[in-house]
């Protein structure tokens, strides 16, 4: 086979559903549109592979070829009724996203081919023949990975594979060097397809078929010689003999179909792309980041895109803050674009008389619209830029404090002045999106607001916890079909980001306004809502209040200690670098073990090999190579056979790494520099189950399991005189699924004030409480914090040890659920919930969706199922923390009114509290904390103090 011609244009044909169905599997399901909640796992890996193809190999000629008939209804399925006929039906996401691509497809004016009666392959052998046979020019490039259409191969026709960045031949499809495309249809007469319920020979597979076709030229040359083959192998030959003919025509890609196509009409042009459509897709799926790839993609034609740009105005205005080649459509415009149209009655409120009047009217409504503009995203530190309010819908006002034009509006500390009583006046319910940032905005400006009356943020994540994006954007395009006006058209993003003070007012009064008028929109679109689905109570009496707790200990902030930051980071930095030698000096050649590639040569080649290795036993292969994961890495670790210590030292290196790099380094620059304090966020929408999260720095994953992980916290200490006191809800989870299941024998043990795990140890096990082992007594441990997340046999096993049988973890599981039956009934119940309702509920009637449990997928499903079950119980051990967060910060104000709340680490708070006031503020915290739910078990908190969290345990 030679090669085509490196200088011939090139035609490109995408092998459409190969390629839908490679994204679909390529993609771990669970990606939804943060606006349509649709599934968008296919449509996202298709549409990256064409960005990725079009940005790097951009094509004269593209056409993407489907199949528009179904399994039954092509010639083949005439000729052999069962063919195709053992296809399951595809997943019930799959089509609705084929869709999108093909919409997508259109707005990118390539063309999409498919004739009926025939199979995409066959319309791609026709043009495949037509252009093998005419005269132009002209290469085509086939972007599959199929094996039937490596018997189209040909100095003119040649495949390739986007995901590989690979050119593909019938040797590297079927695994067998000397196999030319004249021999694939020998070969797949031979094999047959299970897949395709094509009759092969029994027992012939690609090796032996090769084997054959290589040896005898052709199928009918072997059944000509067939006497030559023996035993076995000759008998089912024999017996398939009737069949090839049908085999070779089933496997035998037809080229004459009748399709009225020419190369011209596959002519592919950017500058035809409609980029307003593409981004508005992008926008509804939650695709944001091809953005760019479409910009670059854009900018092969300056003309025709500028007069795209021209005639539509809509598209150069949401494109043109993304940069690009200078003259395309996305050229990032050194002057100002022109200020979109706005959608509602928006002014600028400029003096003291109109601020006044604004005030009065607000004051009359009762309840108003509130947002705040700033220079930054730092709450505690961003300088105020303005103040939006709306009273009323497609109606909204921006005060300006801070703009390229001072003069010609109030300053900050007249505002501040005026809008102070009108913001501080708890009987004017405040409504806003994310409030928890514009008050702590506020805050540091000198306004103490109150009358939280409705966070949209946090009513779409009551409403609906697995969106994936709770941003007013999404929310405005899912629920109000309104596109608001992007920040990056007023500020832009990357090297040509700018503040928002640096914004011209006719532009920022419009943006400003319109966040205040869609907010008030969608609290209203919301607020029937939460009534119609029974959330309202969760709704005002948890996260509403909650707002006011986590805004005041992000405000708090902790106080950070950059000299001991410092000190553990030389420490670990001199212990990286000599582990990291001594990797290099230990193995059998010189490499790089941050290249998991690199690693794998050195732990997996032979000694023989050119690199050498240590000739290890391969535990479990990646898409590249050996893979060299930390659970490959610690099963050689504990792997009694391998006398070498290098799987262990780069466990070891990889998590110093890690805690150097995210954490120590981090947490540094993560300290600001006017309070000395980390203020990290901590978020009310993060997580599907409930919890909380935080960023910037994240503080709930600090590494704690060990001792070189724990010293992180002695960083973190209370100011002069003061202590850190923690309170820690002690086995919470393990209580709430006493409490939930009844399950008495589980109960008894909590009431009696026993060692649980060694109680369910006695239980399980059969033996007396002191009877029990500490071999018995972790089994049981592992048993009870696993069981809600749906621990099986295999995965107990490898807790307790490399040593344990699957046999005996499962015997344990067994065990347990017998003698703790109404663990298991409950656990029943919440899979159950999930199956008819379509959700399960927490103690605080928090809802969550879990679709998955009605998945075809066994493995989906199954995850649907241990979904369902966590969800309700650590859903509700969140429900506990954040009631007993909102009581002390309710309550301690008039008993212990200098402590103060300054972090939530799962099951953890953390307060600061004068050192003389400690005995005293500990009782009153675990008195709370215990009484925050009546549960039929009794809660526990410990609770510690000292200078330093690291010893306040």
């Amino acid at each position: 086979m030679s090669a085509p011609d490196e200088n011939a244009s090139r035609i490109v044909l995408i092998d459409g559903h190969a390629q839908f169905f490679r994204a679909y599997y390529a993609i771990r399901g669970g990606m939804t549109s943060p606006v349509t909640k649709e599934s968008t796992n296919l449509t996202f890996g298709f549409i990256s592979m064409l960005l990725r193809l079009l940005r790097e190999q951009p094509p004269e000629y593209l056409a993407v070829v489907i199949d528009v008939s179904g399994d039954r209804e092509t010639f083949r399925s005439e000729i052999y009724p069962e063919y195709k006929a053992n296809r399951d039906a595809a997943p019930d996401d799959f089509h609705p996203q084929v869709e999108r691509c093909l919409e997508f497809l259109n707005f990118l004016k390539i063309p999409v081919i498919g004739v009926a009666g025939v199979e995409a392959d066959d319309v791609m052998a026709t043009i495949a023949k037509r252009v093998h046979e005419s005269d132009d020019d002209h290469v085509l490039r086939i972007v599959s990975r199929d094996k039937d259409l490596t018997q189209l191969l040909n100095a003119d026709v040649e495949m390739y594979d986007p995901y590989k960045d690979e050119l593909v031949s019938p040797s590297s499809v079927f695994k067998v060097e000397g196999i030319e495309p004249h021999h694939v249809v020998d070969m797949l007469t031979l094999m047959g397809d299970t897949v395709d319920n094509v009759p092969g020979v029994e027992g012939i597979g690609p090796k032996t078929a090769a084997k054959l076709i290589l040896e005898f030229g052709s199928v009918d040359a072997l059944y000509e010689r067939l006497d030559e083959i023996k035993g076995k192998r000759k008998e089912k030959l024999e017996a398939a003999r009737e069949q090839i003919p049908l085999s070779r025509e089933l496997v035998t890609l037809r080229d004459d179909v009748d399709i009225h196509w020419s190369v011209d009409d596959a002519r592919y042009d950017p500058s035809e792309i409609d980029a307003g459509l593409c981004e508005a897709m992008f926008e509804e799926l939650g695709f944001n980041r091809f953005r760019s790839d479409l910009q670059q993609i854009m900018g092969g034609s300056s003309e025709s895109a500028e007069a795209k740009a021209e005639a539509d105005e809509s598209t150069t205005t949401s494109a043109a803050s993304d940069g690009g080649m200078p003259g395309s459509l996305f050229d990032m415009m050194q002057d100002d674009p022109p200020p979109a149209e706005p959608s509602g009655d928006y002014r600028l409120i400029a003096t003291r008389d109109e601020l006044e009047t604004l005030i009065a009217e607000l004051r009359a409504a009762g309840q108003f619209a509130v947002d705040t503009e700033t220079d930054g995203l730092a709450a505690v530190s961003a300088n105020l830029c303005g103040i939006s309010v709306a009273a009323d819908i497609e109606t909204g006002a921006y005060i300006p404090t801070r703009s390229p034009d001072p003069s010609s509006h109030l300053d900050t500390e007249t505002v501040v002045e005026l809008m102070r009583p009108l913001l501080e006046d708890a009987s004017l319910g405040k409504i806003g999106h994310h409030l928890k940032f514009d008050l702590n905005v506020l805050r540091a400006h000198g306004i103490r607001m109150t009358g939280m009356a409705f966070d949209t943020m946090i009513a779409s994540y009551v409403l609906d916890a697995t969106r994936s994006s709770h941003k007013m954007d999404v929310l405005a395009l899912a629920m109000l079909n309104h596109r608001c006006i992007p920040i990056t058209d007023l500020i832009g993003k990357g090297k040509h980001q700018r503040t928002f003070d640096t914004v011209e007012l006719g532009r920022a009064v419009p943006y400003a306004a319109e966040d205040a008028d869609i907010t008030l929109q969608l609290q209203r679109a919301m607020d029937k809502a939460m009534d119609d689905a029974q959330l309202r109570t969760l709704f005002n009496d948890l996260e509403m209040p909650l707002i006011d707790v986590l805004a005041e200990m992000e405000y708090n902030g902790i106080l950070v200690d950059a000299d001991e930051l410092d000190r553990q980071r030389e420490r670990l930095t001199e212990r990286i670098d000599a582990l990291r030698q001594s990797i290099i000096d230990d193995a059998p050649h010189p490499f790089n073990p941050d290249s998991p590639k690199q690693l794998a040569g050195a732990l997996f080649n032979d000694p023989e090999d050119d690199p050498p290795g240590l000739g290890l036993k391969v535990v479990k292969r990646g898409k590249t190579g050996p893979s060299t994961d930390i659970e490959v890495l610690e099963k050689l670790s504990a792997d009694p056979t391998v006398t070498t210590d290098i799987p262990n030292r780069i466990v070891e290196y990889r998590q110093l790494t890690k805690l150097v790099n995210t954490y120590l380094v981090a947490l540094t620059d993560a300290i600001n520099e006017k309070t000395g304090r980390v203020h990290a966020s901590f978020h009310q929408a993060g997580t599907a189950t409930g919890r909380l999260s935080s960023s910037d720095p994240n503080l709930q994953n600090i590494p704690i399991r060990t001792e070189v992980g724990r010293e992180i916290r002695r960083a973190f200490r209370a100011k002069d005189d003061f202590v850190l006191l923690t309170a820690d809800y002690s086995q919470i989870e393990l209580r709430i699924l006493a409490h939930l299941s009844g399950d008495e024998g589980l109960i008894e043990a909590f009431r009696r004030g026993e060692d649980i795990h060694t109680a369910v140890a006695a239980e399980v096990f059969g033996v007396a409480k002191d009877d029990v082992d500490s071999a018995q007594r972790n089994s049981a441990k592992m048993v009870n914090f696993g069981i809600v997340y749906g621990i099986t046999p295999f995965g107990l096993a490898r807790r307790l040890g490399p040593d344990t049988p699957v046999s005996e973890a499962e015997r344990i599981i067994t065990e347990y659920k017998a003698r703790f039956p109404r663990i298991t009934e409950f656990l029943d119940a919440c899979v159950q919930q999930a199956t008819e309702k379509g959700y399960v509920e927490t103690m605080m009637k928090r809802r969550r969706a879990v679709p998955e449990v009605m998945d075809r997928n066994p493995q989906r499903r199954a995850l649907g199922e241990r979904t369902a079950i966590n969800t309700v119980v650590q859903g509700s051990a969140a429900d506990l923390i954040k009631l007993a967060m909102i009581d002390l910060h309710q309550r301690m104000p008039a008993v212990h009114p200098d402590v103060r709340l300054l972090l939530q680490i799962h099951d953890e708070l953390v307060f600061e509290t004068p050192a003389a006031e400690a005995e005293a503020v500990g009782a009153f915290v675990a008195e709370r904390m215990e009484a925050a739910m009546d549960l039929r078990v009794p809660l526990k908190v410990g609770v510690a103090w000292s200078e330093t969290w690291i010893e306040a345990k």
